[in-house]
């Protein structure tokens, strides 16, 4: 049984994961004005997609800065 519960809480762990980072992606396509929606986005152009991936990687970086630089982990 241990391993069921196991599992469960690994997969609400990853969809949990997963909500957040999709809401990480809306917000900063929002900040840069890319016209993401949820679902499907074949109709933007590989700039758009990669400006979206390419910011959030930088606030990722940032925010990660910010944490050590005052002690954080």
């Amino acid at each position: 049984m241990a391993s069921s519960n196991s599992s469960s809480t690994s997969s609400k762990t990853k969809k949990n994961a997963q909500d957040a980072l999709d809401r990480f992606k809306m917000e900063v396509a929002s900040e840069i004005g890319v016209n993401l929606k949820e679902g499907y986005n074949g109709d933007l152009t590989s700039a758009e997609a990669g400006s979206v991936g390419g910011n959030m990687v930088k606030k990722m970086i940032r925010k990660q800065e910010e944490q050590m630089s005052q002690g954080g982990n």
